[in-house]
C-alpha cells in the first residue's frame, strides 16, 4: 500500500484519531512519510512499513498529468 503512494493521497486509517477523523491527507514522501489529519490539521511523521499496516485503503488522489497552460 505505502509503495503506491503520491503527495497529495488521501488515506483512510483503520483506526480513529483522538479528534474523530478516519482520513489523512499525505504531505511528505521519503524514507518517512508524513501524513496530516483532514479534521484537525495534526502532522504525523512515520515509517512506510508502519504507515502500511496502519492503513485501510487510499480514498481520493488528486489529479495526474501535466497542468494546464494559461490561457
Amino acid at each position: 500500500m505505502a509503495e503506491g503512494l503520491r503527495l497529495g493521497d488521501v488515506v483512510r486509517m483503520k483506526k480513529v484519531h483522538p479528534c474523530g477523523g478516519f482520513e489523512w491527507g499525505v504531505v511528505r514522501l521519503g524514507a518517512d512519510i508524513r501524513i496530516r489529519c483532514l479534521q484537525c490539521d495534526r502532522r504525523v511523521m512515520m515509517s512506510r512499513s508502519e504507515l502500511q499496516k496502519r492503513t485501510k485503503s487510499v480514498t481520493a488522489r488528486p489529479p495526474s498529468g501535466p497542468p494546464l497552460a494559461p490561457p
